[in-house]
C-alpha cells in the first residue's frame, strides 16, 4: 500500500494533539477511522511511530517522520492552493501583445481594474505594431492580441472598437486653421510620414500622398516625435493622439471614410487559461471611449 496524503494528515494531527480523540475532532473523522489510518501507515513503514496506544509520545523514528510529514503537507497544501487559485484566475500569467495606441489610450483603465480584482495574476504586456502582434500570437508568445488584424486561421477575432483616421500635425501648422474643411488635396505636396496603418486607407485621394512619401516609420511614438520636430505630417487613428499631447493636433478629413478597426484576437476554442479568459472578459466588457 502506498503512503497516502491522508495518512500524513492523520499522523500530524495525532502527533500535534497527543490523542486520537482530539486528532479526530480536528480532521472531522471518527477516532476509529484515524486509528485505522495510523495503523496502515505504521504497517507500511514497518515500525511504530508512537510509544503507546495513547499517541502521547513519538518514537525516535516518529520524530523524524513528523518533520518530513509536515514538510510534505505544507508543500502539498501550497500546490493545491496554487492550482485552485489558477482555476479561479487568482493566480497565473496573462501575455498581451497590443499596438501602442491601445496600450496608451485603452488599456490603462482596464489593467487598473483587472489588477485590483486579480492581484495575484502576473501581466506581461508588449506594445508593438500590428504585424508584430500577429507574430506574437502565431508563435504562442501572446495569449491575447489587440490590433488591426485580418482573420487568422486557428484564432477567434472580435471587434472591440473603431476610430476615424485624421491628419496629425503640430498645433501651429497652417492645416489647423481650416481643419473643419480639410481634404486630401490640402495635404498634397507636404512631407508625409507613412506608417503601417496607411495601407488600410483605400481612399482614392490618399493614394498619391502615400506614393509620394519617402519616409516610413512603424513606431507610433517615433512618428509623433518626428511630427513634433517638424519633419512632416502623418495620418493616424484618433486614439493615437492623447488629450495630453497639447503640442499636436488631430484633424479629421471631410473626404476620408476610412476607420481603424481594433480587434481582440485569441486562440480558437477553449485554450485560454482562466487568468487570460478573465482578461479577455475585462477587455470585452470595458467602456471604450470610442465605440464601434
Amino acid at each position: 500500500m502506498a503512503i497516502k496524503i491522508e495518512m500524513l494528515r492523520c499522523f500530524r494531527a495525532a502527533a500535534d494533539h497527543g490523542s486520537l480523540a482530539d486528532a479526530a475532532q480536528q480532521l472531522g473523522r471518527t477516532s476509529s477511522a484515524v486509528s485505522m489510518m495510523l495503523r496502515q501507515f505504521e504497517d507500511h513503514i514497518g515500525a511504530p511511530l508512537f510509544e503507546s496506544a495513547r499517541k502521547s509520545r513519538l518514537t525516535p523514528l516518529g520524530e523524524m517522520v513528523l518533520v518530513e510529514a509536515r514538510r510534505e503537507l505544507e508543500h502539498f497544501d501550497r500546490t493545491v492552493k496554487s492550482i485552485e487559485g489558477m482555476s479561479r484566475a487568482e493566480q497565473g500569467q496573462v501575455r498581451l501583445a497590443v499596438t501602442p495606441s491601445v496600450a496608451q489610450a485603452i488599456l490603462p483603465k482596464i489593467l487598473q481594474d483587472f489588477m485590483r480584482r486579480h492581484p495575484g495574476v502576473q501581466i506581461d504586456m508588449r506594445d508593438t505594431d500590428s504585424a508584430s502582434v500577429q507574430r506574437e500570437l502565431t508563435s504562442e508568445r501572446a495569449d491575447i492580441g489587440m490590433a488591426t488584424l485580418r482573420q487568422m486561421p486557428g484564432f477567434d477575432r472580435e471587434l472591440i472598437f473603431s476610430d476615424r483616421f485624421g491628419v496629425v500635425c503640430p498645433v501651429d501648422s497652417p492645416l489647423a486653421r481650416n481643419w473643419s474643411e480639410l481634404t486630401w488635396k490640402d495635404i498634397e505636396g507636404m512631407n508625409f510620414i507613412a506608417n503601417g496603418l496607411c495601407f488600410n486607407i483605400a481612399d482614392e485621394g490618399f493614394a498619391p500622398i502615400l506614393n509620394a512619401s519617402n519616409l516610413m516609420v512603424p513606431n507610433t511614438a517615433s512618428i509623433l516625435s518626428l511630427v513634433r520636430a517638424g519633419v512632416g505630417i502623418t495620418i493616424l487613428p484618433e486614439l493615437a493622439v492623447l488629450p495630453e499631447f497639447l503640442d499636436l493636433e488631430f484633424l479629421p478629413l471631410v473626404d476620408c471614410s476610412a476607420r481603424r478597426e481594433v480587434w481582440m484576437v485569441t486562440p480558437s476554442g477553449h485554450m485560454l487559461t482562466p487568468a487570460a479568459q478573465a482578461m479577455a472578459d475585462a477587455i470585452r466588457n470595458a467602456d471604450i471611449p470610442i465605440n464601434h
